[in-house]
């Protein structure tokens, strides 16, 4: 394809490069920059040995399908991920192993090993299971951070229901219209969760969206917050989770699931403000997420790994759920914001609990940068090893910040840049081999081809244009899903780099057209 001239001015010139530390590179699971090589010369292969690290019920008979722009991975076999997050881990050294490490905005503390985490999942599974909850259900998650939401996510998975979680502070409108596009059966709330001090009262919300969703038959509700609130059950509808966790069994046959089976949907807004459901499926996701965690954070088994996103958005989903759990790790979650009761909190966590890797968005990063350098100078942050950024760009100020008064000048920063869409991250550094630079997401991962194009399509070796994932990998985790009337149909990752305005819907989709047939040609060689 012919160079093209950059439409767009590049949005950032940044000279600073930080190498990996000696000390670093010595351990890190990557050391060999070799690594992107042999995943370009044989991605099916690359893909395929990590999928070997998990168990699956039935091997795949082929490891992808790709008939572009669609693409499906690992068909033929058959894998649960409860399975893969629990099971496997329970019948090995890691039974008593902490999984979650939980603590509420007021102070108190939950911890769940393994063993503790597999008999909460199986327990609510046959719960689920109880209520009438078949694999292919959708079931909708109204729920604050706490552990109940781990623990719902892969009760669902455990039986194959579709997951739809809502972040818990969006509106009853917003719960409404997520339930009746996926028109789920069951709702799982709480009575209300603790933000900044103050109860928010999700039982309220939560009846206020039911009262006009046909589809749900069954609320349950997490007492989270007890006499200090009231929940308003109405009796036939609504039942108290641990009334219902009390006599369930704790033994739960886990439902055999194709690895193109549908595993959640995440709605994003998008830009006409509509709803719209992401879908991710089983067995290609599961994969993405669990060879991204392992390898962009370096997780090892002593690792305390903490991503501060809410279960709400889609990191939490890959990164506080299914990617750390498939890897064993133990996880920390934390309910409450990062400013209460002072704005020391998350050093305060960090110290407390002997946090190593610590993800977090530029935007509490910039914040933490307004509040000063007193609040974590006044703790001892020594346990970290790696830092890491997710959701936005992350400008070269807050970046060479964050290196140097949380991270001490000596933890590589890895600076992540995926979608919703992708489910997976798709350009980060590797903190082993890459050298990083303040502002950049530096390179794709192995396996995953990324370049900038202009409107044509045409390539840009140097300045703006957009972001065009071009890999059959990429393609995989962007399902399409019929919502309303509305299709969305990822063919190539397109998103706007630079200030000029997005394109029409004509001219995006024009660009879509171009990129399949990019993605056509990478397969003709």
């Amino acid at each position: 394809m012919p160079e093209a001239h950059a439409e767009f001015d590049d949005l950032l010139r940044e000279d600073r490069t930080i190498s990996p530390p000696p000390e670093f590179r010595a351990q890190a699971h990557v050391r060999d920059e070799r690594v992107y090589a042999e995943a370009e010369r044989d991605p099916e292969g690359f893909w395929a040995a990590f999928a070997s690290e998990l168990e699956w019920s039935r091997r795949w008979d082929k490891v992808l399908d790709w008939q572009p722009p669609h693409a499906k991975w690992f068909v033929g076999g058959q894998i649960n991920v409860s399975v893969n997050c629990l099971d496997r881990h329970v019948r090995g050294p890691r039974r008593n192993k902490a999984a979650l490490i939980w603590e509420g905005e007021p102070g108190d503390r939950r911890t769940l090993t393994y063993f503790d985490l597999h008999r909460q999942v199986s327990k609510f599974a046959n719960v689920l299971r109880s209520l009438g909850v078949k694999k292919g259900d959708r079931v909708a998650l109204y729920l604050p951070l706490v552990p109940e939401l781990a623990i719902a996510m892969l009760a669902c998975a455990r039986v194959g229901a579709i997951h739809s979680v809502v972040f818990g502070g969006f509106s009853a409108d917003s719960l409404r219209d997520r339930i009746n596009d996926s028109q789920c059966r069951l709702l799982v709330t709480a009575d209300g969760g603790y933000r900044r001090g103050q109860i928010v009262g999700l039982k309220k919300v939560a009846d206020e969206a039911v009262a006009d969703t046909p589809s749900i038959e069954h609320v349950v509700v997490v007492q989270r917050v007890g006499e200090k609130i009231a929940a308003n059950m109405q009796t036939g509808r609504d039942r108290w989770y641990h009334d219902l966790m009390k006599d369930a069994p704790f033994k739960s046959e886990p439902e055999p699931m194709d690895a193109e089976d549908m595993l959640y949907i995440l709605y994003t807004s998008g830009t006409t403000g509509k709803p719209k459901g992401i879908v991710h499926t089983t067995g290609g996701y599961l994969v993405g997420v669990y060879a991204t965690t392992k390898l962009v954070f370096d997780l090892k088994d002593d690792d305390v790994y903490w991503c501060t996103a809410d279960i709400g958005w889609v990191t939490g989903h890959s990164y506080v759920v299914y990617g750390p759990l498939a890897n064993g790790a133990t996880v920390l979650m934390y309910e409450g914001a990062p400013d209460w009761p002072q704005k020391d909190r998350f050093w305060s966590l960090i110290e407390e609990y002997g946090v190593t890797i610590f993800y977090t968005a530029p935007t509490a990063i910039r914040a933490f940068m307004r509040w000063g350098t007193d609040w974590p100078a006044t703790h001892d942050l020594s346990s970290l090893r790696l830092l890491g950024s997710v959701g936005e760009p992350i400008n070269p100020e807050a970046w060479v910040w964050y290196y140097r008064y949380i991270g001490g000048e000596r933890c590589p920063v890895v600076d992540t840049w995926w979608q919703t869409e992708t489910g997976a991250i798709m350009i980060t550094p590797l903190p082993g081999v890459t050298t990083l630079k303040p502002g950049s997401a530096t390179k794709p991962f192995p396996g995953i081809s990324a370049e900038i194009r202009n409107e044509r399509g045409d390539r840009v070796e140097v300045g703006g244009g957009f972001l065009a994932l071009t890999s059959p990998r990429s393609v995989e985790i962007a399902r399409g899903l019929r919502s309303r009337g509305v299709l969305i149909d990822i063919r190539g990752t397109v998103l706007r780099l630079g200030p000029a305005p997005y394109l029409s819907e004509v001219q995006l989709n024009a660009a879509m057209d171009a990129l399949a047939e990019v993605a056509r040609s990478l397969q003709s060689g």
